[in-house]
């Protein structure tokens, strides 16, 4: 199930994960995941310019703005990601997970 992420999160999540793979203390497969959620963050953008009809659906029935899109992520990028410390608690809320 993707998560519906705004143009203001999907760029937070993008931050997050770029000062994670500057830290010295990410492990080296966690790393890899992280520049997975990135590719995806671009993707995600992609997949709306080439197909935009099926998240436009689903925008409009859920009354959201035309910003947000799904971004998909695995199990492991996800875990990658909220072990971020540097992840904000709205992102960390927006991806499933009651804030710590």
């Amino acid at each position: 199930m993707p998560y519906w992420l705004a143009a203001p999160a999907r760029a937070a999540l993008a931050a997050a994960v770029r000062t994670g793979m500057s830290g010295d203390e990410v492990h080296p497969v966690a790393a890899i995941h992280l520049a997975d959620v990135l590719t995806e963050l671009h993707v995600a953008m992609a997949r709306d310019a080439v197909w935009p009809d099926p998240a436009a659906r689903v925008r409009r029935v859920a009354g959201w703005d035309d910003d947000v899109l799904p971004v998909r992520l695995s199990a492991v990028e996800l875990e990658s990601v909220l072990s971020l410390p540097a992840l904000p608690e709205a992102l960390r809320t927006a991806l499933g997970r009651v804030p710590r």
